[in-house]
């Protein structure tokens, strides 16, 4: 199974402060350098940020695992960042915008190419009821869509995309102090959820954006979609030995707290 987990927005990342090399995926700028598009009755509205944290991602990555317990076991035993971090693990593949592809290839087998002299954007789409409700898009418009991602990879602009399927069988980790803690979905508030996404490579944030107008999405009404810039790996922060010496703690910590618990229930008779 394919799942992608979305590290949430908070005070830390929206400072701009980076996530050590050691934590997978990819992570993106602050929301002050975002620009959301809205179309509303057939016309585009910018609107730049920042935006509120909790509506927003500071990275993500695309993960295979056995199970969703697998994939929580994997997340809650990450290198810890900082231990306000909330993790949201998604399953991947919804066919609303059409099959999903990386750099393992399309369906077809047409594979990206990255240009080092271009800037990788991520396009999210932005939820909503029918997204929440894995409501399909008609075969015709997904076979319009899958050409049209294949021809965007084969003319070297798309990256990646997929969509993601709605929450009623989601996750959230929490890391708070010294504990952990997993929230299971649906999530209510829709304006915090992803419904799915792009990656693309552009020579301008106003390439990405005119790229993002003309795709051809199935849905005739309302649509919310969010640019992000993403960081390149070079620019990722590797663990110092005072973070090591941190992240050891927080983990005796985490360690410390699940043995008391255990302790605790077995003594309840539990």
């Amino acid at each position: 199974m394919e799942f992608m987990v979305l590290r949430r927005a908070n005070q830390s990342t929206e400072r701009g402060t980076q996530p050590p090399a050691l934590e997978p995926g990819t992570f993106l700028r602050p929301s002050a350098e975002a620009v959301r598009l809205l179309r509303r009755d057939g016309a585009w509205r910018e609107v730049h940020g920042p935006f509120p944290p909790k509506e927003v991602v500071a990275g993500f990555v695309l993960l295979e695992a056995e199970s969703r317990e697998d994939i929580i076991a994997q997340v809650r035993w990450w290198p810890l960042f900082d231990s306000g971090a909330v993790y949201e693990i998604r399953d991947a593949g919804s066919p609303v915008y059409g099959a999903g592809f990386d750099e393992r290839g399309t369906a077809s087998g047409t594979l990206p190419l990255r240009q080092e002299d271009l800037t990788r954007y991520v396009i999210f789409l932005r939820a909503d009821a029918d997204t929440e409700s894995d409501a399909m898009a008609p075969p015709e418009n997904l076979d319009v869509i899958n050409a049209h991602n294949e021809a965007g990879v084969w003319q070297g602009v798309l990256l990646a995309g997929d969509g993601l399927k709605g929450t009623a069988n989601a996750a959230r980790v929490h890391y708070a102090n010294a504990k952990t803690s997993v929230v299971d979905g649906p999530f209510t508030d829709v304006r915090e959820l992803i419904a799915g996404y792009w990656m693309l490579q552009a020579a301008s944030l106003d390439e990405a954006i005119a790229w993002a107008k003309a795709y051809p999405y199935p849905q005739q009404g309302d649509i919310t979609l969010e640019i992000r810039e993403a960081c390149e790996r070079k620019s990722h922060v590797e663990f110092t030995p005072e973070m090591i010496k941190a992240e050891e703690r927080l983990r005796a910590e985490l360690l410390e707290a699940e043995l008391r618990n255990a302790f605790s229930k077995a003594a309840r008779g539990g």
